[in-house]
Protein backbone atom coordinates (compact mmCIF):
# COMPACT_ATOMS: atom_id res chain seq x y z
CA UNK A 1 0.00 0.00 0.00
CA UNK A 2 1.04 3.76 -1.05
CA UNK A 3 2.27 5.44 2.01
CA UNK A 4 -0.60 8.29 2.71
CA UNK A 5 -0.12 12.27 2.40
CA UNK A 6 -0.45 13.11 6.19
CA UNK A 7 -3.13 15.92 6.36
CA UNK A 8 -3.74 19.39 8.03
CA UNK A 9 -7.84 19.68 8.22
CA UNK A 10 -9.78 22.68 8.47
CA UNK A 11 -13.10 21.96 9.98
CA UNK A 12 -16.14 25.05 9.53
CA UNK A 13 -18.83 24.83 12.20
CA UNK A 14 -18.57 22.35 14.82
CA UNK A 15 -22.58 22.26 15.97
CA UNK A 16 -24.57 18.34 16.24
CA UNK A 17 -23.13 17.26 12.50
CA UNK A 18 -19.65 19.52 12.20
CA UNK A 19 -18.93 18.26 15.81
CA UNK A 20 -18.82 14.24 14.87
CA UNK A 21 -16.82 15.44 11.95
CA UNK A 22 -13.98 17.36 14.08
CA UNK A 23 -14.23 14.45 16.61
CA UNK A 24 -13.28 12.21 13.57
CA UNK A 25 -10.55 13.89 12.24
CA UNK A 26 -8.72 14.41 15.85
CA UNK A 27 -9.04 10.49 16.31
CA UNK A 28 -7.83 9.83 12.75
CA UNK A 29 -4.13 9.17 12.31
CA UNK A 30 -4.36 10.45 8.71
CA UNK A 31 -4.79 13.85 10.12
CA UNK A 32 -1.78 15.51 11.77
CA UNK A 33 -3.29 19.63 12.46
CA UNK A 34 -6.81 20.31 13.04
CA UNK A 35 -8.15 23.13 12.62
CA UNK A 36 -11.58 24.92 13.81
CA UNK A 37 -13.75 27.78 12.72
CA UNK A 38 -16.48 27.93 15.23
CA UNK A 39 -18.72 31.28 15.88
CA UNK A 40 -20.34 30.26 19.31
CA UNK A 41 -18.17 31.34 21.99
CA UNK A 42 -19.69 28.05 24.75
CA UNK A 43 -19.37 25.61 21.80
CA UNK A 44 -15.22 26.47 21.12
CA UNK A 45 -14.98 25.89 24.46
CA UNK A 46 -16.21 22.47 24.21
CA UNK A 47 -14.90 21.65 21.22
CA UNK A 48 -11.60 22.51 22.27
CA UNK A 49 -11.81 19.84 25.20
CA UNK A 50 -13.26 17.16 22.97
CA UNK A 51 -10.93 17.72 20.08
CA UNK A 52 -7.19 19.73 21.53
CA UNK A 53 -7.33 21.63 17.80
CA UNK A 54 -3.93 23.27 16.97
CA UNK A 55 -5.93 26.44 16.44
CA UNK A 56 -9.33 28.25 16.75
CA UNK A 57 -11.30 31.03 15.62
CA UNK A 58 -14.80 32.75 14.32
CA UNK A 59 -13.70 33.51 11.66
CA UNK A 60 -14.07 30.69 8.32
CA UNK A 61 -11.92 32.69 6.02
CA UNK A 62 -8.99 32.53 8.74
CA UNK A 63 -8.86 28.51 7.59
CA UNK A 64 -8.95 29.39 3.92
CA UNK A 65 -6.08 31.36 4.33
CA UNK A 66 -3.83 29.22 6.20
CA UNK A 67 -1.85 27.92 3.70
CA UNK A 68 -1.05 24.82 6.05
CA UNK A 69 -4.43 22.93 5.68
CA UNK A 70 -5.02 20.90 2.87
CA UNK A 71 -8.77 19.74 3.13
CA UNK A 72 -11.58 21.88 4.98
CA UNK A 73 -14.97 20.33 6.03
CA UNK A 74 -17.45 22.56 6.14
CA UNK A 75 -20.55 21.97 8.09
CA UNK A 76 -21.61 25.31 9.04
CA UNK A 77 -25.36 26.57 9.25
CA UNK A 78 -27.56 28.15 7.39
CA UNK A 79 -27.34 25.40 4.96
CA UNK A 80 -27.58 28.34 2.06
CA UNK A 81 -24.70 30.29 2.86
CA UNK A 82 -21.80 27.26 2.16
CA UNK A 83 -21.42 27.52 -1.05
CA UNK A 84 -19.59 30.92 -0.88
CA UNK A 85 -17.10 29.26 1.31
CA UNK A 86 -17.10 25.97 -0.97
CA UNK A 87 -15.71 28.65 -3.91
CA UNK A 88 -13.11 30.60 -1.48
CA UNK A 89 -11.65 26.59 -0.58
CA UNK A 90 -11.24 25.68 -3.77
CA UNK A 91 -10.04 28.54 -5.39
CA UNK A 92 -7.09 28.43 -2.28
CA UNK A 93 -6.40 25.03 -3.51
CA UNK A 94 -7.85 22.88 -0.94
CA UNK A 95 -10.11 19.90 -0.80
CA UNK A 96 -13.51 19.94 0.05
CA UNK A 97 -16.20 17.40 1.75
CA UNK A 98 -19.44 19.77 2.00
CA UNK A 99 -22.62 19.17 3.77
CA UNK A 100 -25.85 19.00 1.65
CA UNK A 101 -26.73 21.53 -0.76
CA UNK A 102 -23.16 21.51 -2.31
CA UNK A 103 -24.81 25.05 -3.72
CA UNK A 104 -28.04 26.82 -4.52
CA UNK A 105 -28.53 25.58 -7.83
CA UNK A 106 -27.26 23.15 -10.30
CA UNK A 107 -25.12 25.84 -12.61
CA UNK A 108 -22.89 26.81 -9.44
CA UNK A 109 -22.57 22.91 -8.26
CA UNK A 110 -21.07 22.21 -12.03
CA UNK A 111 -19.27 25.51 -11.31
CA UNK A 112 -17.55 24.31 -7.92
CA UNK A 113 -17.06 20.69 -9.81
CA UNK A 114 -15.31 22.30 -12.74
CA UNK A 115 -12.94 24.39 -10.53
CA UNK A 116 -12.20 21.53 -8.36
CA UNK A 117 -11.37 19.50 -11.36
CA UNK A 118 -9.13 21.97 -12.76
CA UNK A 119 -7.11 22.30 -9.76
CA UNK A 120 -7.29 18.27 -9.31
CA UNK A 121 -8.93 18.51 -6.09
CA UNK A 122 -11.35 16.55 -4.66
CA UNK A 123 -15.00 17.04 -3.76
CA UNK A 124 -17.64 15.14 -1.87
CA UNK A 125 -21.08 15.85 -0.23
CA UNK A 126 -22.08 14.35 2.81
CA UNK A 127 -24.25 11.03 2.09
CA UNK A 128 -23.67 9.00 4.73
CA UNK A 129 -27.05 6.25 4.32
CA UNK A 130 -23.98 4.73 2.03
CA UNK A 131 -21.70 4.39 4.58
CA UNK A 132 -24.48 2.31 6.65
CA UNK A 133 -24.55 -1.48 6.38
CA UNK A 134 -27.85 -2.21 6.42
CA UNK A 135 -28.20 0.25 3.17
CA UNK A 136 -25.17 -1.15 1.72
CA UNK A 137 -27.25 -4.27 1.77
CA UNK A 138 -29.91 -3.51 -0.19
CA UNK A 139 -27.48 -2.15 -3.55
CA UNK A 140 -25.54 -5.96 -2.92
CA UNK A 141 -28.77 -7.28 -3.10
CA UNK A 142 -29.65 -5.19 -6.11
CA UNK A 143 -26.12 -6.17 -7.54
CA UNK A 144 -26.34 -9.53 -6.68
CA UNK A 145 -29.23 -10.20 -8.67
CA UNK A 146 -30.62 -11.77 -5.67
CA UNK A 147 -34.42 -10.20 -5.62
CA UNK A 148 -34.51 -10.20 -9.21
CA UNK A 149 -35.07 -7.29 -11.28
CA UNK A 150 -36.15 -4.09 -9.09
CA UNK A 151 -40.16 -3.54 -9.43
CA UNK A 152 -40.50 -0.62 -6.29
CA UNK A 153 -38.29 0.67 -3.55
CA UNK A 154 -39.61 2.96 -0.59
CA UNK A 155 -38.86 4.92 2.45
CA UNK A 156 -40.37 6.76 4.78
CA UNK A 157 -38.49 8.80 7.00
CA UNK A 158 -39.68 10.82 10.35
CA UNK A 159 -37.67 12.92 12.63
CA UNK A 160 -38.71 14.88 15.34
CA UNK A 161 -40.08 18.19 15.56
CA UNK A 162 -36.96 19.50 17.71
CA UNK A 163 -35.27 19.01 14.51
CA UNK A 164 -37.68 20.62 12.37
CA UNK A 165 -37.79 23.51 14.52
CA UNK A 166 -34.17 24.14 13.79
CA UNK A 167 -34.22 24.00 10.16
CA UNK A 168 -37.28 25.65 9.37
CA UNK A 169 -35.95 28.41 12.25
CA UNK A 170 -33.14 28.71 9.54
CA UNK A 171 -33.62 28.06 6.17
CA UNK A 172 -37.14 27.46 3.66
CA UNK A 173 -35.32 24.50 2.07
CA UNK A 174 -38.16 21.94 1.42
CA UNK A 175 -38.05 18.77 3.84
CA UNK A 176 -36.63 17.10 0.25
CA UNK A 177 -34.28 19.41 -0.11
CA UNK A 178 -32.78 19.21 3.10
CA UNK A 179 -33.54 16.02 4.28
CA UNK A 180 -34.38 13.40 1.33
CA UNK A 181 -31.86 13.91 -0.60
CA UNK A 182 -29.72 11.37 1.66
CA UNK A 183 -33.19 8.91 0.23
CA UNK A 184 -32.76 10.04 -3.38
CA UNK A 185 -29.33 9.85 -3.47
CA UNK A 186 -28.87 6.25 -1.95
CA UNK A 187 -31.77 4.73 -3.94
CA UNK A 188 -30.67 6.54 -6.93
CA UNK A 189 -27.49 4.66 -5.94
CA UNK A 190 -28.69 1.21 -5.78
CA UNK A 191 -30.40 1.71 -8.92
CA UNK A 192 -27.58 2.50 -11.36
CA UNK A 193 -27.41 2.37 -14.48
CA UNK A 194 -31.38 3.48 -14.85
CA UNK A 195 -31.98 7.47 -14.61
CA UNK A 196 -35.15 9.09 -13.66
CA UNK A 197 -37.46 10.50 -16.27
CA UNK A 198 -40.42 11.73 -14.09
CA UNK A 199 -40.45 13.72 -10.33
CA UNK A 200 -43.83 13.96 -9.19
CA UNK A 201 -44.45 15.26 -5.32
CA UNK A 202 -46.72 17.19 -2.64
CA UNK A 203 -46.32 18.68 0.40
CA UNK A 204 -48.07 18.72 3.74
CA UNK A 205 -47.82 21.74 6.37
CA UNK A 206 -50.07 22.10 9.59
CA UNK A 207 -47.80 22.97 12.05
CA UNK A 208 -44.58 24.79 10.45
CA UNK A 209 -46.58 26.72 8.19
CA UNK A 210 -47.73 28.53 11.00
CA UNK A 211 -44.55 30.95 10.88
CA UNK A 212 -42.78 29.61 8.38
CA UNK A 213 -43.23 29.13 4.09
CA UNK A 214 -41.34 25.81 5.12
CA UNK A 215 -43.91 22.34 4.65
CA UNK A 216 -43.90 20.03 7.42
CA UNK A 217 -43.58 16.88 4.98
CA UNK A 218 -42.87 15.82 1.26
CA UNK A 219 -43.37 12.61 -1.12
CA UNK A 220 -42.07 12.27 -3.67
CA UNK A 221 -42.74 9.74 -6.52
CA UNK A 222 -39.97 8.97 -8.68
CA UNK A 223 -40.49 6.78 -12.12
CA UNK A 224 -36.86 5.47 -13.77
CA UNK A 225 -36.34 4.63 -17.35
CA UNK A 226 -37.24 0.96 -16.51
CA UNK A 227 -40.46 1.91 -15.14
CA UNK A 228 -39.32 0.76 -11.55
CA UNK A 229 -40.55 3.33 -9.14
CA UNK A 230 -39.28 4.84 -5.80
CA UNK A 231 -41.50 6.84 -3.36
CA UNK A 232 -39.31 8.86 -0.97
CA UNK A 233 -41.13 10.42 2.25
CA UNK A 234 -39.78 12.97 4.37
CA UNK A 235 -40.87 14.80 7.31
CA UNK A 236 -40.12 16.46 10.77
CA UNK A 237 -43.03 16.82 13.45
CA UNK A 238 -43.10 14.13 15.30
CA UNK A 239 -43.27 14.69 18.67
CA UNK A 240 -40.62 15.91 20.59
CA UNK A 241 -38.45 12.55 22.79
CA UNK A 242 -34.97 11.63 22.47
CA UNK A 243 -33.12 14.74 21.21
CA UNK A 244 -32.84 14.30 17.68
CA UNK A 245 -34.60 10.85 16.58
CA UNK A 246 -35.62 9.60 13.25
CA UNK A 247 -37.21 6.33 12.01
CA UNK A 248 -37.09 5.38 8.72
CA UNK A 249 -39.25 2.33 6.97
CA UNK A 250 -37.58 1.29 3.73
CA UNK A 251 -39.07 -1.71 1.03
CA UNK A 252 -37.29 -2.95 -2.26
CA UNK A 253 -39.81 -5.21 -4.14
CA UNK A 254 -38.15 -7.02 -6.74
CA UNK A 255 -39.20 -10.03 -9.55
CA UNK A 256 -37.42 -12.55 -7.47
CA UNK A 257 -37.71 -11.43 -3.36
CA UNK A 258 -37.83 -7.96 -1.27
CA UNK A 259 -35.79 -6.30 0.93
CA UNK A 260 -37.48 -5.06 4.46
CA UNK A 261 -35.57 -2.40 6.72
CA UNK A 262 -36.59 -1.38 10.00
CA UNK A 263 -34.41 1.69 10.31
CA UNK A 264 -36.89 2.78 13.38
CA UNK A 265 -33.69 2.76 15.77
CA UNK A 266 -35.57 0.56 18.73
CA UNK A 267 -33.71 -2.03 19.12
CA UNK A 268 -32.03 -0.04 21.94
CA UNK A 269 -34.88 1.28 24.50
CA UNK A 270 -33.65 3.00 27.39
CA UNK A 271 -36.37 3.80 30.28
CA UNK A 272 -36.03 6.13 33.41
CA UNK A 273 -39.26 7.63 36.03
CA UNK A 274 -37.81 11.53 34.63
CA UNK A 275 -37.93 11.03 30.93
CA UNK A 276 -39.54 8.15 30.03
CA UNK A 277 -38.95 5.77 27.39
CA UNK A 278 -35.70 6.60 25.54
CA UNK A 279 -33.91 5.77 22.20
CA UNK A 280 -30.03 5.65 22.26
CA UNK A 281 -28.18 5.90 19.24
CA UNK A 282 -31.35 7.10 17.20
CA UNK A 283 -29.99 9.86 15.30
CA UNK A 284 -29.43 9.54 11.87
CA UNK A 285 -25.51 10.68 12.19
CA UNK A 286 -25.18 8.40 14.90
CA UNK A 287 -23.84 9.26 18.24
CA UNK A 288 -20.79 8.34 20.39
CA UNK A 289 -20.97 5.63 23.37
CA UNK A 290 -17.77 6.02 25.16
CA UNK A 291 -14.90 5.14 22.91
CA UNK A 292 -16.80 4.19 19.80
CA UNK A 293 -18.75 5.86 17.67
CA UNK A 294 -22.38 4.00 17.13
CA UNK A 295 -23.52 5.29 13.32
CA UNK A 296 -22.08 5.85 9.82
CA UNK A 297 -20.90 9.62 9.49
CA UNK A 298 -17.69 8.50 11.42
CA UNK A 299 -17.06 6.12 8.52
CA UNK A 300 -18.04 8.84 5.52
CA UNK A 301 -15.05 10.74 7.34
CA UNK A 302 -12.84 8.90 7.09
CA UNK A 303 -13.56 7.53 3.70
CA UNK A 304 -12.84 11.23 2.62
CA UNK A 305 -9.88 11.85 4.86
CA UNK A 306 -8.48 8.52 2.73
CA UNK A 307 -9.37 9.20 -0.35
CA UNK A 308 -7.52 12.37 -0.25
CA UNK A 309 -4.61 10.93 1.82
CA UNK A 310 -4.13 7.96 -0.59
CA UNK A 311 -5.27 9.89 -4.10
CA UNK A 312 -8.29 7.53 -4.21
CA UNK A 313 -11.85 8.36 -5.47
CA UNK A 314 -14.41 10.46 -3.31
CA UNK A 315 -18.04 8.25 -2.96
CA UNK A 316 -20.07 10.58 -4.38
CA UNK A 317 -19.36 11.67 -7.80
CA UNK A 318 -19.96 14.68 -9.60
CA UNK A 319 -22.53 12.82 -11.88
CA UNK A 320 -24.07 11.26 -9.35
CA UNK A 321 -24.53 14.34 -7.05
CA UNK A 322 -25.70 17.15 -9.43
CA UNK A 323 -28.32 14.27 -10.43
CA UNK A 324 -29.44 13.93 -6.75
CA UNK A 325 -30.02 17.88 -7.02
CA UNK A 326 -31.80 17.58 -10.71
CA UNK A 327 -34.82 14.91 -8.46
CA UNK A 328 -35.21 17.65 -5.62
CA UNK A 329 -35.51 20.45 -7.92
CA UNK A 330 -37.64 18.49 -9.94
CA UNK A 331 -39.70 17.10 -6.67
CA UNK A 332 -39.95 21.31 -5.57
CA UNK A 333 -41.57 22.03 -8.86
CA UNK A 334 -43.79 19.53 -9.16
CA UNK A 335 -45.14 20.26 -5.80
CA UNK A 336 -45.70 23.91 -6.84
CA UNK A 337 -47.13 22.99 -9.79
CA UNK A 338 -49.06 19.99 -8.83
CA UNK A 339 -48.38 18.12 -11.75
CA UNK A 340 -45.25 15.63 -12.60
CA UNK A 341 -41.67 16.72 -13.90
CA UNK A 342 -40.30 15.49 -16.44
CA UNK A 343 -36.38 14.68 -17.27
CA UNK A 344 -34.16 13.64 -19.91
CA UNK A 345 -33.95 9.86 -20.56
CA UNK A 346 -30.91 7.48 -20.52
CA UNK A 347 -28.16 8.51 -23.23
CA UNK A 348 -30.31 11.90 -23.91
Amino acid sequence: MAQPNFLNVGVIGTGWVGGIRANSCAHSALVDELHIAEIDAGRQRQIIAETDPASITDNWQTLIDNNSIDLIIIAMTPETARFPIVMAALNAGKHVFVEKPLAPSISEAEDAYALATAKKLKISIGYSRRFDPRYVYVKKALMDGAIGEPVTCLISRHSTRELGEKITGRSKMSPTSIGGVHDLDFLLWCLQPRKPIRVYSQQAGKLFSRKSDTPDHQWVMVTMDDGTTITAGVGWILPVGYPNYVQAWIEVVGTEGALTIDDTHKEVQFNNVKDGIRYPMSSMPGEPVDHVFAGSMQDETVHFLEAVAYDRPAMVTPEEAILVMKVYNAADLSAERGEPVFLPRNGS
